[in-house]
């Protein structure tokens, strides 16, 4: 059973439509079919490349996660091309700086590189920049950086940043820099304010920690979007089909996942989101589990995801995982499980929340 799609607030950005289910042979290993391949954005590697369209309107920065202060930045880059006849435009480094600088103490990051890049374009960026990140690349002034880079070859109209944030050596990129050299160089320098949730600040740290404690709503309310992951289904043990509630054991692509335990999700396949209980952890029942996997049962649905690369999207938590005494017990625990997640889509306000992306 699939869910429909609502209007979000603005806040938010939104995934195409479902399309019904292709009778054509599926091609594996693909990733999930979402909006980027209707609506691609335009993918540079270096920023000298002849086909980068000018002039800009544009923002600098890592945007892991793709929250709720980055999509503001990303909504005022867009407004601010489409009232100025600019391309919206990204500039992004990979791999992350912290991996580079201080790999001990690199964050594991929210999203592969293409889902990031995909959620530029549902946001309405229009191009981006991948510029690699070296110690080479470190020690360039950021002074350098906008003369050569970003008014040079980019032509940049104008230029925004998050709150905060700062680039080329020693962080030396601020936006009092780049106010002082926009005035020199002929663009308009802005910063983007923060966001912020009950007093607190939207930043894709405090979301890592919510999801390493299970809180995926309150992860949610800050992605503006339930948190997700994708990967590769691997043929398991067939436990679950054993029991009646045949598993997708997918082996993620994200390197951040939830806390152990039994989620409601909804999973993508075929470009049509269907409701779904996820199991991560150990399965202590079975007591063979060293590393934790990801289990995820689709509702009324049957088919063969084997080597099909799919989305599951965090929506609520229903328990913690616990071993049983029998696996009558574990299937019963299962069938409430089941059961809890159908009353859960039922809920008004709740059937949009898996179509956005």
């Amino acid at each position: 059973m699939s869910c429909s799609e609502t209007k979000e607030p603005s806040t938010k950005y939104e995934a195409q439509k479902p399309k019904a289910k292709s009778q054509k042979p599926k091609a594996k290993n693909q990733r999930p079919k979402t909006q980027d391949q209707n609506s691609p954005v335009r993918l540079f590697h270096g920023t000298d490349n002849a086909e980068i369209q000018r002039p800009t309107v544009l923002t600098l920065g890592v945007f892991d996660g793709l929250h709720l202060g980055h999509q503001l930045i990303m909504r005022t880059v867009v407004e601010r091309a489409r009232t100025v006849g600019a391309v919206p435009t990204v500039i992004t480094f990979d791999p992350h700086p912290r991996a580079v600088l201080h790999p001990e103490s690199a964050p594991p990051l929210l999203q592969t590189f293409d889902q990031k890049i995909e959620g530029f374009g549902v946001l309405g960026i229009e191009q981006t920049i991948v510029v690699r990140f070296t110690r080479d690349f470190s020690q360039l002034a950021a002074g350098d950086f906008l003369r050569d880079v970003v008014k040079e070859r980019l032509h940049a109209k104008e230029v925004y940043l998050g709150k905060g944030f700062a680039f080329g050596h020693n962080r030396e990129g601020n936006i009092d820099l780049l106010k002082r050299l926009g005035s020199e160089l002929d663009f308009v320098a802005g910063e983007v304010p923060e966001v912020s949730l009950h007093g607190r600040r939207v930043s894709s740290s405090k979301i890592r920690e919510l999801l390493l404690k299970g809180q995926v709503n309150q992860a949610r309310r800050m992605l503006g979007r339930p948190y997700g992951v994708e990967g590769l289904v691997e043929r398991g043990a067939a436990r679950g089909h054993k029991l009646g509630f045949p598993t997708a054991n997918l082996h993620p692509h994200n390197r951040v996942i939830p806390r152990n335990g039994v989620y409601v999700t909804g999973t993508l396949i075929d470009g049509q989101w269907r409701r779904s209980v996820t199991n991560i952890g150990l399965r202590p029942t079975f007591g063979e589990e060293k590393e934790p996997s990801v289990e995820t049962f689709v509702m009324n649905w049957t088919g063969d995801l084997y080597g099909d690369v799919i989305r599951v999207r965090f929506l609520y938590r229903l328990r913690e995982e616990k071993k049983f005494g029998s696996i009558e017990q574990l299937k019963t625990q299962i069938d409430s499980d089941v059961a809890r997640a159908e009353s859960y889509f039922e809920r008004a306000g709740t059937k949009h929340m898996i179509s956005v992306i």
